[in-house]
């Protein structure tokens, strides 16, 4: 077992009626608030006019950031980072997915630096413990941004995404009712619910002997939830059981509950990071679309046992003694799921990406060095990765 420290302060309130607590929490910290959201969603389905009136009736005086990009910018944090500096902002009010959560971290950030500046925490990897307080009201079930320390910012001048973490980014509230992500496209939702599944394997689960055997099983509890409810919810919007399934595993699966020293490299995230950098592209349909291969590559005889696994716990496939083919079929069941039950696109070719920047994304992605986990990585292991994914 691995030495770790668990700490997530964040308190969030879960369910239908519970938006009216929001005045309450704000009123704690104090009366000027920076709203900030992304494309206007929030207006045509009425959460926008509610928050308002809420924060209205109490005497909370706000100021806006909208238009908050998918993959988020940093010069649009470093713009609310400048409203709060000039306007005196208490604190920042998040409402929409991840990326709206992430923006919102990285103008708390900015906020607090001399010169509004997100970048320059971000490229020097800061670990931020100073920062304008968060409270995220979520709409999307994806990215575990409600209730963990992180944000990934995007310089699209550079090519690069990367992530921004810190203490003081984890959001002091967040608001999770399923009901606001019913107006979701088909796409946002079979996308963010890869993003889920993909921070359980990414993040914690390939870790051998590192884990408890009840963190594990937590693992691919949530990772089963995924895969039971994303169908329904994709096919049933006001599925209000799916929804909630979705958005409590979202916040389960990067919170740090399920960590328990068992992180390693990330390095479909990684992967993928670059693609977005590069392309702009839906960060849960880029993940769909490396995970698989990702496996492929690694499985090997070491690693075989620990994929097999995750085709019967996840996947209820029946256990064998063979690993290496229960494997295979481990990593066939994924690849069903990801592109004919989710309906993603399932090559980077579908989405107009070639080879011409493969070899410098992969150089990126791993730093020079070694991408750790169940199998090591370096930039030759990377490139070969994207060709798979063509």
């Amino acid at each position: 077992m691995n030495d770790f420290i668990f700490h997530n302060p964040a308190k969030v309130y879960f369910g239908k009626n519970q938006i009216g607590h929001l005045p309450e929490e704000i009123l704690k910290i104090g009366k000027r608030v920076l709203m900030v959201y992304g494309g206007g969603s929030i207006k045509k389905n009425g959460l926008y006019d509610t928050v308002k009136k809420l924060l209205d009736e109490n005497g909370i005086e706000t100021f806006e950031l909208s238009g908050v990009e998918p993959n988020p910018r940093h010069t649009t944090a470093n713009k609310g980072a400048q409203i709060c500096k000039k306007e005196k902002i208490d604190l920042v009010l998040a409402i929409g997915g991840g990326s709206t959560i992430d923006c919102a971290k990285g103008v708390a950030a900015a906020a607090l630096t001399d010169d509004g500046d997100v970048w320059p925490l971000v490229s020097n990897g800061v670990w931020v413990t100073k920062a304008l307080p968060v409270i995220a009201i979520l709409t999307n079930a994806a990215t575990g941004s409600e209730t963990d320390g992180w944000a990934v910012i995007s310089n699209m001048e550079t090519n690069e995404k990367i992530g921004l973490g810190g203490s003081a980014l984890i959001p002091v509230v967040a608001f999770e009712n399923p009901e606001y992500s019913y107006t979701l496209p088909t796409y946002q939702t079979a996308c963010g619910a890869f993003d889920i599944f993909n921070h359980v394997i990414d993040n914690y689960y390939l870790a051998g002997d590192a884990t408890f055997d009840m963190i594990l099983e937590f693992q691919e509890a949530v990772m089963r939830t995924v895969v039971k409810w994303a169908p329904v919810a994709m096919k049933e919007p006001e599925n209000y059981e799916a929804r909630a399934n979705l958005m409590w595993a979202s916040s389960m699966a990067l919170n740090t509950v399920l960590d328990a020293g068992t992180v390693h490299g990330c390095a479909c995230h990684l992967l993928e990071h670059e693609l977005s950098a590069y392309y702009d592209i839906t960060h849960g349909h880029g993940l769909a679309i490396v995970t698989p291969r990702w496996l492929k590559y690694i499985l090997d005889e070491k690693t075989a046992p620990a994929i097999c696994r995750l085709g019967v716990k996840v996947f209820g496939l029946a256990e064998t003694t063979d690993a290496m083919a229960g494997a295979e079929k481990a990593i066939e069941a994924l690849s069903d799921f990801c592109f004919n039950t989710l309906g993603l696109k399932p090559n980077l070719s579908d989405l107009g990406i070639g080879t011409e920047h493969f070899r410098d994304m992969a150089e990126h992605a791993c730093a020079g060095g070694k991408i750790s986990g169940l199998k090591e990585l370096g930039a030759d292991d990377l490139e070969e990765i994207y060709k798979m994914c063509l």
